[in-house]
C-alpha cells in the first residue's frame, strides 16, 4: 500500500507539473489541424444559435462568518444539493514569505504536511483518507501570498475528515526520512521537466518578465531543495501556521450551528502569536523587448510565447483586459485560434491568457507550431497583436466575447467549489461584497474603446518579450527578423552571442 501510494503521489505530482507547463498552449487542444480553405483571418464569427439578449442577473447566496476563540476566521457557504463538503484552510503566508536563500520553503512545508504527524504516519494518513473516500491536498506557490490545505468528502464522514485535516495542519512531524524522499522526487522531477519544451518556455518567459522577483521562478532552485532540513520546515510552520494568520472556508451540506462546536474542538486551542508581515514585492519595470531562443536540436516543433507585464488582480482595467483577452485568444472562437489553426493549419491551438495577484501578472499569447511554419506563425502572431491594438473590435465580436465570459461564469455557479473560491478571492483581495453579484454587469459594460485601450496599454510591442523553444539552426534566422536573438541551452545557459537582425 505504501509503495502504491508513493507511486500514485509521485505520478500525480509529475502530471500536475506537466499540466502547468503546457497549460498556456495546450489546455484546449482539439484534433488534427483542419485543411486549409477559405481564409477566416480578420473575419467576424457570427452566432450559430439564438442568444438571450438579457444580461444575466444573479443573487448569490451569502456566506456566513464566525470567529473561533483564538481568532481563526470561519467562512461558511451552505450548499444542500448533495451530501458533501469541502474545507480549505488558507494560511496568509506563502512563497512570498520565503527567505531569499530558501525559495521553495513554503511549498516544501505544505507538501510535507501529509507525510506524517505526531500520531499518524504517512501511510496512516493515506489509508485513512482513502478509507472514508475523502481528499486531502496542500500547496503553496513560489510567488503566492497564501498556502492552502484542502479536504473534501461526504458529510457523514465530516468528523473523521476534520480530525485528519486538523492534525496535518497543526501537528506535522517533518520527519527527515520523509523530507529526504521528497527531495529525491523533486530533483528527479526537475530533470524530467527539462525535457519538456513547454516547461522550458514558461521558465524562460517568467525570468524574462520578472528577473529576480519570486515570480521569476516556476520551480525551486536545486540548491534550495538540497539544503532544506526538518528544522527549516518546522520553523516556517511554527512562524506562519497560526490561527490569527489564517481563515477557514467551508462549502457544503452543513450549517454553522452544527459545525462550530466541532471546529472549536479541533482548532480552538491552536495557539496564536505575532506573525511577521509578508511584504509583497512589486513587479520590476517592463524591460526592453527581447527575443530568447532555447535550442533543442532536431525538434520538430517550435514553442512560442509572446507577452508583456500585465495587471494586479484589483486593477480597474481587469474587466477590459478580461474581454480583450477573450477576443484575442480566449478559446476556439478567438482570433489566434481562428487564424493559426482554422485558417493556416499551423497548430492544434493558439491561445492567450492573463493573470494577476497583489503584484502585476502577465499577458501571454502562445502556441506550439511545426518547425517549418515558425516563420508564418510569427508573422500571424505579430499581425494579431498589432490588430488588437490598432483596430476597434467589431460589435459582433465584442458581444460574442462578453456573452462567452458571462456564460462561463453562469455555469461555474453550479459548482459549490467554484463558489467557495469566489468567496476566498473576494476576502483575500478585499473586493466589494457584491462583486460576484455584479460580475455579469461589469463584463457587459465593457466597450470597444475599453478593449482597445487595454490592448494598447498591456500588449506593448515596444517591450514585447518573445521566447521560443526549438531547433536553433532553423528558428534563429526567422526570429532574427524581429530583433536580436539570444540563444540558450536547455539548462538555461547562454550559447552564442546575439544575432544581428
Amino acid at each position: 500500500m505504501k509503495k502504491f501510494t508513493e507511486f500514485r503521489n509521485r505520478l500525480s505530482a509529475v502530471l500536475i507539473i506537466f499540466a502547468f507547463a503546457v497549460m498556456p498552449i495546450a489546455a484546449q487542444k482539439g484534433g488534427a489541424p483542419p485543411q486549409q480553405g477559405q481564409s477566416v483571418k480578420g473575419a467576424d464569427i457570427k452566432g450559430r444559435a439564438p442568444v438571450n439578449k438579457e444580461i444575466l442577473k444573479v443573487k448569490l447566496p451569502k456566506a456566513e462568518e464566525a470567529t473561533l476563540s483564538n481568532g481563526l476566521r470561519v467562512i461558511l457557504l451552505e450548499s444542500h444539493r448533495v451530501p458533501t463538503f469541502t474545507m480549505q484552510m488558507v494560511v496568509l503566508s506563502g512563497g512570498l514569505s520565503d527567505p531569499n536563500d530558501y525559495h521553495g520553503l513554503a511549498s516544501f512545508t505544505a507538501a510535507i504536511l501529509r507525510e506524517g504527524t505526531q500520531k499518524r504516519t504517512s501511510k496512516d494518513i493515506a489509508e485513512q483518507v482513502d478509507t472514508i473516500g475523502a481528499t486531502l491536498a496542500a500547496n503553496a506557490g513560489l510567488s503566492t501570498f497564501t498556502s492552502t490545505i484542502t479536504t473534501s468528502g461526504l458529510v457523514e464522514n465530516f468528523d473523521q475528515t476534520l480530525d485528519i485535516f486538523a492534525d496535518v495542519i497543526r501537528n506535522p512531524k517533518f520527519a527527515q526520512e520523509e523530507i529526504d524522499k521528497y527531495k529525491q522526487r523533486q530533483i528527479a522531477q526537475l530533470q524530467f521537466q527539462r525535457s519538456i519544451p513547454q516547461f522550458l518556455a514558461a521558465e524562460r518567459f517568467q525570468r524574462a518578465i520578472y528577473g529576480n522577483h519570486p515570480a521569476g521562478l516556476i520551480v525551486p532552485p536545486v540548491e534550495s531543495i538540497k539544503k532544506i532540513t526538518s528544522a527549516d520546515l518546522a520553523r516556517f510552520h511554527s512562524t506562519y501556521y497560526r490561527p490569527n494568520n489564517a481563515m477557514l472556508a467551508i462549502v457544503g451540506d452543513v450549517t454553522l450551528k452544527e459545525i462550530m462546536p466541532k471546529l472549536e474542538k479541533a482548532f480552538g486551542d491552536w495557539q496564536k502569536t505575532d506573525v511577521p508581515e509578508t511584504k509583497i514585492p512589486a513587479a520590476p519595470e517592463q524591460g526592453t523587448a527581447r527575443i530568447q531562443l532555447i535550442d533543442r536540436p532536431g525538434s520538430v516543433q517550435t514553442v512560442l510565447q509572446l507577452g508583456n507585464l500585465g495587471i494586479e488582480r484589483t486593477n480597474p482595467d481587469y474587466f477590459a483586459v478580461l474581454v480583450m483577452n477573450q477576443i484575442l485568444g480566449g478559446g476556439p472562437a478567438a482570433r489566434l485560434f481562428l487564424n493559426l489553426r482554422e485558417d493556416k493549419g499551423y497548430t492544434y491551438g493558439a491561445y492567450s491568457q492573463f493573470g494577476g495577484s497583489k503584484f502585476r501578472g502577465t499577458v501571454i499569447s502562445s502556441s506550439e507550431v511545426r518547425t517549418d511554419v515558425t516563420e508564418g506563425a510569427m508573422h500571424e502572431f505579430m499581425y494579431e497583436l498589432k490588430r488588437i491594438r490598432d483596430e476597434k473590435v467589431s460589435p459582433t465580436e465584442l458581444e460574442n466575447a462578453k456573452r462567452a465570459i458571462v456564460g462561463s461564469f453562469a455555469l461555474s455557479l453550479e459548482q459549490p467549489n467554484a463558489l467557495l473560491q469566489n468567496i476566498v478571492l473576494q476576502k483575500l483581495y478585499n473586493l466589494p461584497a457584491d462583486y460576484w453579484d455584479t460580475y455579469p454587469q461589469m463584463v457587459s459594460s465593457i466597450t470597444a474603446e475599453d478593449v482597445q485601450r487595454a490592448a494598447q496599454r498591456y500588449v506593448n510591442l515596444a517591450n514585447l518579450q518573445i521566447v521560443a523553444v526549438g531547433d536553433a539552426s532553423k528558428a534563429r534566422d526567422v526570429l532574427a527578423k524581429y530583433g536580436s536573438v539570444e540563444v540558450y541551452d536547455t539548462e538555461g545557459q547562454p550559447m552564442t552571442k546575439k544575432a544581428t537582425p
